[in-house]
């Protein structure tokens, strides 16, 4: 992997318990085209803001903590720098750990976005759909509404079409 790949962030989290299972590095990519009213993250929506940093300096973050379950790449849209979380992403399972990515896009909207497959087929857990605030709900595990999916990615891609995880609510 090359330390040196360039990504935007709005903020690189350790410690993160509600972006998926276990303690986790939450990455917060800057930038997305969605604006999702009632946005859980709206500063990040701005691909103009947050700051530079390297897929090397968020794997030195997930070597400093051994009790990691596994990494997230939130946002912002991660999509848009499908390649350094690939890479970071590739190194973090290389540790054995797992990795989820959350999306404002659906799984079959991914499949034909240029340079996602690349993310796709490196990540365990695929949450997508835009964030609806008519359907939004604390009782949904890892989701913030209702129209959200858990997506087993390998099972997924295996088979080219989205395959739910069972987990739904709390």
């Amino acid at each position: 992997m090359s330390d040196d790949l360039s990504l935007r962030v709005a903020a690189v989290t350790q410690d993160s318990a509600v972006d998926g299972p276990g303690l986790r590095l939450a990455v917060f990519t800057q930038g997305c085209p969605r604006s999702c009213p009632g946005c859980h993250n709206p500063k990040t929506q701005d691909p103009g803001g947050g700051y530079d940093t390297t897929a090397g300096a968020v794997l030195r973050e997930v070597r400093r903590n051994p009790l990691l379950a596994g990494v997230t790449f939130s946002g912002g849209e991660p999509f848009l720098q499908p390649s350094p979380l690939a890479a970071i992403a590739r190194a973090v399972k290389a540790r054995g750990l797992t990795v989820w990515v959350y999306s404002g896009f659906l799984f079959e909207e991914l499949l034909d976005l240029p340079g996602a497959r690349e993310l796709l087929e490196v990540c365990d857990v695929l949450v997508d759909g835009p964030f609806e605030q008519s359907k939004k709900s604390y009782d949904l595990l890892w989701r913030g509404s209702a129209n959200q999916r858990l997506i087993d990615l390998p099972a997924s891609l295996r088979t080219g079409k989205a395959v739910e995880l069972a987990i739904q609510t709390l």
